[in-house]
């Protein structure tokens, strides 16, 4: 096999390997078509501690993973916590890596304030 192979081959089970594992974190995925049924995208979604994750793939080396309030369009969003684009398995790495219960860089504001 030709190094390019393996390495293509590689990242597609590290990919397979990602997707499964943000299965068991709750993400649920569909796969919106166009009007001829072909796939225009793989979209995983899922709604925990006051945010949404969302991860998009339109191929192997485009992908986008955003956390978002979760009264924003999942597709569309205006306001994004956090964000992260570039190659499926270097995108999903990044999404399973971002802690459930914190946004990286969020202001943490004390709810309650002692005398």
């Amino acid at each position: 096999m030709a190094p390019s192979a393996a390495s293509s081959l590689s990242a597609a089970t590290s990919t397979d390997a990602q997707l499964r594992a943000l299965v068991a974190r709750g993400f649920r995925f569909i796969d919106p078509r166009d009007e001829n049924g072909d796939v225009v995208a793989v979209v995983g979604v899922r709604a925990h501690h006051n945010v949404v994750d969302v991860v998009q793939l339109h191929g192997e080396d485009d992908a986008e993973a955003t956390r978002i309030p979760p009264n924003q369009d999942v597709l569309a969003p205006r306001k994004v916590f956090w964000r992260e684009t570039g190659p499926a398995h270097e995108v999903l790495g990044a999404m399973l890596e971002l802690p459930d219960d914190r946004t990286p860089g969020a202001l943490l504001v004390p709810t309650r304030v002692s005398a």
